[in-house]
């Protein structure tokens, strides 16, 4: 029997990030688990708060990607109302809302779990297929990269005019963005650094489609492994001290 053939499409399906429930938050891992996890007023308060942060950032993230896939020559995710800076466009019922609040409102484990709705591409209206598409997966961690910039600026601000809980809240909000950034440029489907990878070695796109289906499966396993979070904590935290150093702030 032959394989249905699949469209030439691209979809930037949930992109994970992680957190620790003090800290951010999307599939939230925390770089440095903590002895037990108490659920009080407190700790409900700075989850909600930075569950916030996420909502915008992967606003900002997905934004990044429709928005270059339309300058690229695909306006499937125009014409889907994706272009925006609404959040509600990009939210996904259970991956955005649904799981990470149930998992701020309990305390269930190690990882704060959720995604953001996926913003659709078709390969065949880009201008120049392989180059575009590689353009299009990375302006989401991109934008991720310029907003912890952006944030880290605001921080010195913050601190210039004595205003430390912003400075600190920026701050916060820019580890995050840092942590979105590096998180999914890991190559494991669907996650945007398979989606480059993809690309390089020449993976047809079927068979790629046929390995994001557990991917998520695969995201949860190597999130076991304690060596990927020491490389994810060192790139964000070097990035995130070189930041310090061109602001300013000690």
């Amino acid at each position: 029997m032959r394989p249905r053939k699949l469209p030439a499409k691209r979809e930037d399906p949930n992109h994970f990030v992680s957190v620790a429930v003090r800290s951010h938050g999307f599939i939230q891992p925390r770089l440095a688990p903590t002895e037990g996890l108490e659920l009080n007023a407190m700790n409900i308060v700075d989850g909600l708060l930075m569950y916030l942060g996420l909502i915008v950032l992967l606003t900002f993230h997905e934004f990044g990607h429709a928005w270059v896939a339309l300058k690229c020559g695909d306006d499937t995710a125009r014409r889907q109302g994706r272009v925006s800076l609404n959040p509600v466009v990009h939210i996904d019922p259970i991956g955005t809302v649904l799981l990470p609040l149930i998992m701020i409102f309990t305390p269930m484990g190690r990882f704060l779990i959720g995604w953001a709705k996926p913003v659709p591409v078709d390969l065949n209206n880009l201008n120049h297929r392989n180059r575009d598409d590689i353009l299009i997966t990375m302006a989401g961690p991109a934008m991720n990269l310029l907003l912890a910039v952006g944030l880290m600026a605001l921080a010195r601000v913050g601190l210039l005019v004595q205003l430390k809980p912003m400075a600190d809240l920026c701050g916060r909000f820019a580890s995050l963005s840092l942590l979105l950034c590096y998180f999914n440029l890991i190559p494991i489907p669907p996650l945007d650094g398979s989606r480059v990878l993809r690309v390089l070695i020449g993976m047809s796109y079927e068979t790629y489609w046929h390995l994001s289906r557990f991917g998520f499966i695969a995201v949860i396993l190597v999130m076991q492994i304690p060596q990927v979070w020491e490389a994810l904590g060192f790139a964000v935290g070097g990035t995130f001290a070189l930041l310090e150093i061109l602001f300013g702030i000690s």
